[in-house]
């Protein structure tokens, strides 16, 4: 039996605002720091003279960063359960790696929370809970990534939505860890504290613009192989 057009909702629109919430948090938050004068103006993915957190660490660009990236961090981990559908729906056969993704994705996002929730708080409890939030978020998206990235490859043949979608998260999971040694190696070429620092803010700013580039191009894919929810009982399903 055929579904119901009119019963199916199309979900790339969550995806779509899981990268633009975050986005809009980062970019409203420093724009705000750096007219209060909390931080210096620069470009950060260039001159790295501020960090994410020190850009949304004090007053009303905490509250804004807060106020958008908590919402930010429900939606992806929503991404990250529909995933295994999506894929589904594209092979019909999800291998065993490709099941796990709403669990690395949860724990992922409570990570993000953690950190969002204790920005701006002092003690150095409450810097080793952002520090491991940060930490967690990064590496299970990253693992999440390469898993879906991985699950895309062998359909590229399928069709150009998908080879171009496959290609772009395989370039993304390349960038990933070119910005680890250059993390690592960078700081032992320029030697003392304000190249480490300074370092250290350029990869986490470029860090966070990949995992936002990585929901944009997610929404994208599934905008175009047509995936859905059905309104009422039944899974999503894809096009």
């Amino acid at each position: 039996m055929l579904t119901d057009p009119s019963t199916l909702r199309p979900l790339w629109p969550l995806a779509a605002a899981a990268a633009l919430l975050p986005l809009l948090a980062t970019v409203v938050a420093y724009g705000l720091s750096v007219q209060l004068g909390l931080v210096p103006g620069c470009n950060p993915f260039v001159d790295g003279c501020v960090s994410i957190s020190r850009a949304a660490r004090h007053d009303l660009p905490n509250i804004v960063f807060r106020a958008l990236m908590l919402p930010a961090a429900v939606l992806q981990a929503l991404c990250w359960m529909l995933m295994p559908g999506w894929l589904r729906s594209l092979q019909r056969a999800p291998a065993r790696w490709q099941r796990s993704l709403p669990w690395l994705g949860l724990i992922a996002c409570i990570s993000l929370v953690l950190y969002v929730s204790f920005l701006g708080t002092e003690g150095a409890g409450y810097r080793l809970l952002r520090r491991y939030g940060t930490a967690l978020y990064f590496g299970f998206s990253c693992i999440g990534m390469l898993i879906v990235s991985g699950a895309l490859q062998p359909l590229a043949a399928a069709g150009s939505a998908l080879r171009r979608a496959g290609n772009a998260l395989l370039a993304l999971c390349a960038a990933l860890p070119l910005l680890g040694l250059a993390h690592v190696l960078l700081p032992l070429a320029w030697g003392g504290a304000a190249a480490k620092d300074r370092v250290e803010n350029i990869t986490e700013w470029w860090g966070a613009a990949i995992f936002t580039v990585f929901f944009a191009v997610l929404a994208w894919a599934w905008r175009q192989t047509g995936f859905a929810a059905r309104l009422g009982s039944g899974p999503p399903r894809g096009g």
